[in-house]
């Protein structure tokens, strides 16, 4: 794919409340709302165990190996902002390190989801309050030469996201809610959250887990049961 030379400095970003809907909600519940198939590539991975990122999408395509759009995106977001950026999941140049991470984070920036490498793995793992997703590290540096664009859809990990996306991450790893679905997908999650917590408290309580679903799903399928 072919990538232009384009930064739009801003767009519409979902209400705060909005997003704060999917505050501590796991990924593994949301993404059982929107068909089991939300998530990015399994291989973009949590860089240190920290928890839950929540955020906006600030989008940023880069080609592969270069960062020159992400150095001028960093002093475009916005506090609460997620950058993610589409590297082309190629891997053997890092897009960023600790110090361009560590200046995102001073300006507020929530996180940093990369479909391309990073390096300075140690150092990443180690901030606090602050979660990035790569595909992979190597401690070859990037090119600074362009082009790239700011504010487009961007694919990351096999799916499409777009500026203003809810970002939502931990330690199973991340997806990308279109605000416009947002409530009721939020909804959709507590309902799970709270049959998942009726169900634990049987498990703990009286050791049951009924599921009557199992043997007619086997009944279904004409198992051979001996």
């Amino acid at each position: 794919m072919s990538i232009g030379c384009k930064i739009v400095k801003d767009f519409q970003r979902p209400a705060p409340e909005l997003v704060t809907r999917f505050k501590d909600m796991p990924v593994a519940n949301i993404d059982d709302n929107m068909g089991r198939i939300a998530a990015v590539d399994a291989a973009i991975e949590p860089i240190g165990y920290k928890g839950q990122l929540l955020g906006t999408a600030f989008t940023v395509r880069v080609p592969q190996g270069d960062n020159l759009m992400f150095h001028a995106a960093m002093d475009l977001a916005k506090p609460g902002d997620v950058i993610v950026i589409d590297a082309g999941g190629f891997t053997d140049r890092a897009i960023f390190g600790e110090l361009m991470a560590t200046y995102c984070k001073a300006r507020g920036i929530k996180g940093i989801v990369c479909d391309g490498a990073i390096r300075d793995r140690g150092g990443l793992a180690a901030m606090e309050d602050f979660h990035v997703y790569a595909r992979s590290a190597t401690p070859n540096g990037p090119y600074k030469n362009g082009p790239g664009e700011i504010n487009v859809p961007v694919v990351i990990g096999g799916k499409l996201v777009r500026p203003g996306d809810i970002v939502v991450g931990d330690d199973d790893g991340v997806l990308f809610i279109d605000p416009a679905i947002a409530a009721e997908l939020a909804d959709a999650t507590e309902a799970v959250e709270k049959k998942e917590a009726d169900i634990m408290a049987h498990i703990l309580g009286d050791g049951t887990y009924i599921r009557p679903w199992v043997d007619e799903k086997l009944k279904e399928i004409s198992c051979e049961i001996l």
